[in-house]
C-alpha cells in the first residue's frame, strides 16, 4: 500500500490550490498526491475558455485554462505527485483510498485527505420535463465541452432552460458560434446566475430572459423540433392559457449543480442537506478526523477565486493534521446557524482549538432588497451589514475578525440572519 502525507481527490482548481498549500506547509516529508479522473489537471476550467476568472485572486482577467495553468505550473515546478485518468472508487474513515486506472487497482494510505471532487449538473430528469427523448438535449456543461474541446456544432436554434451561470455563459457562446438562442427560460422570478453574466451574456447580445416561465414540453421524435413554455404564478404553478411554442432544434439545461459526494458518503461523513456537501468547521475538517473538504464538493460557488482561497485553507489544515493529529483530538465546536432568510452558511461550525479569523460564506433563500445581515451570539449582535440587494444566485461573504472572535460566548451558537426584511 502506497503512503502519503496528504492525498487530494480531484485535480480541479480546488484540488490544485489545496495540494500546493499542503506542500508548502509540510515539513521534511512532503509526499503529496493529487488524484484526477480526467486526462489533464485543471478540472472544469479546461473547457471554460471565456474570460472573467482571476479578477479577485490575481487582480487580472484570465480565461479558465489560463487560470488553471498557473496552478498546474506550480504543481509541476514543486514536483508534486499526481495521477490522471484515475478513478477513486472507495474511501474509508481510516483514510484508506482505493483507486483504479489503466495500470490496475491501487491502494493508498493517507495521513490526511482533502476532498475536492467538484460538482455535477442536474439533468432533465431532475425537473421532470414531459415530452419525447429526441437528439439535441444537453446539459449546459456538456454542450460547453462539445463546443470548446471536441469542436462540435450542436445545433442551429437553441432554448436554454434555467439561468445558472453556465447557461448564461453558454447563451453567449452559442451566439458567437452562429447558433441562434431564442430565449433563456427561468421558472423563478429572478435569475440564479451572477448579474454580470446577465449583462455580458444576454443583454449585450439581445437574448431574452423569460423569468417566471417554465418548460412545459419538449417536441420532436428524432431531433428536437421545439418546446412549449408557459408562465407560472407565485407558487410556481403553470398559469392556464399562457402556453407558447418556440421552434428550436437544441435544448440546454442549466438547472443547478450538485456537489459530488458519493465518496464522502462512503467515508461516513455527515452531509448538510441544504448545501449537499459535508458539514465542516473553520478548518474545513469534516465529521471524520483527518478528512477535509473544499470547493464545489462542499458547496456550489459562483467564483473560482473563492474556491481557491477556501481550498488553500483546507490544504493548510490538512498539512497540519498530517503532522500534528493530536491538535485535532479533542475538538470542541460551537454551531454556526442559518436563520430568517439565510439558506445556508459555510462553515457550519467553529473549532475552539483554532479560533482564528475566517471568512463566513452564505446564500439567501429569496430575493431581498434593503436588508441587514446580522451575526449574533448569546443574544448580542456582533456584526451588521446593510445590503441593497441580495439574490440566491450570488454567494455572500463576511470576514470574521479576531476582534469579533474575542467577543464570542462559546456556550452559545453563532446565528446568521436577515433583519428588517
Amino acid at each position: 500500500m502506497e503512503k502519503y502525507r496528504v492525498v487530494i481527490i480531484g485535480g480541479g482548481p480546488a484540488g490544485l490550490a489545496a495540494a500546493l498549500e499542503s506542500f508548502k506547509n509540510l515539513k521534511g516529508d512532503k509526499r503529496v498526491l493529487i488524484i484526477e479522473r480526467d486526462r489533464f489537471l485543471g478540472g472544469i476550467l479546461n473547457q471554460c475558455i471565456h474570460p472573467g476568472f482571476g479578477l479577485h485572486y490575481f487582480n487580472e482577467e484570465l480565461t479558465g485554462p489560463e487560470y488553471a495553468h498557473r496552478f498546474v505550473e506550480q504543481v509541476l515546478e514543486n514536483r508534486i505527485g499526481y495521477l490522471t485518468e484515475t478513478h477513486v472508487i472507495d474511501i474509508t474513515s481510516e483514510k484508506e483510498i482505493v483507486a483504479v486506472n489503466k495500470k490496475g487497482l491501487k491502494r493508498i494510505k493517507a495521513d490526511s485527505i482533502v476532498l475536492a471532487m467538484g460538482c455535477r449538473e442536474r439533468t432533465r430528469g431532475a425537473i421532470i420535463t414531459p415530452g419525447t427523448r429526441p437528439a439535441g438535449i444537453f446539459t449546459a456543461g456538456q454542450a460547453q465541452r462539445f463546443i470548446n474541446i471536441e469542436g462540435y456544432r450542436i445545433g442551429k436554434k437553441a432554448v436554454i432552460v434555467g439561468s445558472g451561470d453556465i447557461g448564461l455563459i453558454m447563451a453567449r457562446r452559442l451566439t458567437l458560434e452562429g447558433i441562434e438562442v431564442k430565449a433563456v427560460v427561468e421558472i423563478m422570478p429572478y435569475s440564479t446566475g451572477l448579474r454580470r453574466n446577465i449583462v455580458q451574456c444576454l443583454d449585450d447580445f439581445g437574448i431574452p430572459l423569460l423569468l417566471s416561465h417554465k418548460l412545459v414540453k419538449i417536441h420532436g421524435k428524432y431531433r428536437v423540433e421545439g418546446v412549449t413554455i408557459a408562465k407560472v404564478d407565485s407558487q410556481l404553478q403553470e398559469i392556464p392559457s399562457t402556453e407558447r411554442f418556440i421552434e428550436c432544434d437544441t435544448v440546454l439545461f442549466s438547472v443547478g449543480l450538485i456537489p459530488e459526494n458519493e465518496l464522502s458518503k462512503k467515508a461516513g461523513i455527515v452531509l448538510d442537506m441544504r448545501t449537499g456537501g459535508p458539514v465542516v468547521d473553520n478548518t474545513f475538517s469534516t465529521s471524520q478526523k483527518g478528512i477535509f473538504a473544499c470547493g464545489n464538493v462542499l458547496h456550489v460557488h459562483d467564483l473560482v477565486d473563492n474556491v481557491t482561497k477556501e481550498a488553500q485553507t483546507a490544504g493548510r489544515y490538512a498539512a497540519i493534521y498530517s503532522q500534528h493529529p493530536e491538535l485535532f483530538e479533542d475538538n470542541i465546536h460551537i454551531n454556526v446557524v442559518a436563520k430568517d432568510g439565510i439558506r445556508y452558511v459555510v462553515p457550519q461550525k467553529l473549532n475552539k482549538n483554532f479560533v482564528q479569523p475566517f471568512v463566513l460564506r452564505f446564500r439567501v433563500d429569496n430575493l431581498y432588497k434593503d436588508a441587514v445581515v446580522t451575526i449574533s451570539n448569546a443574544g448580542k449582535i456582533l456584526i451588521e451589514v446593510k445590503k441593497s440587494i441580495l439574490t440566491p444566485g450570488e454567494m455572500q461573504s463576511i470576514e470574521i475578525s479576531q476582534k469579533i472572535l474575542s467577543q464570542l460566548d462559546f456556550s452559545s451558537d453563532i446565528v446568521v440572519s436577515l433583519q428588517n426584511i
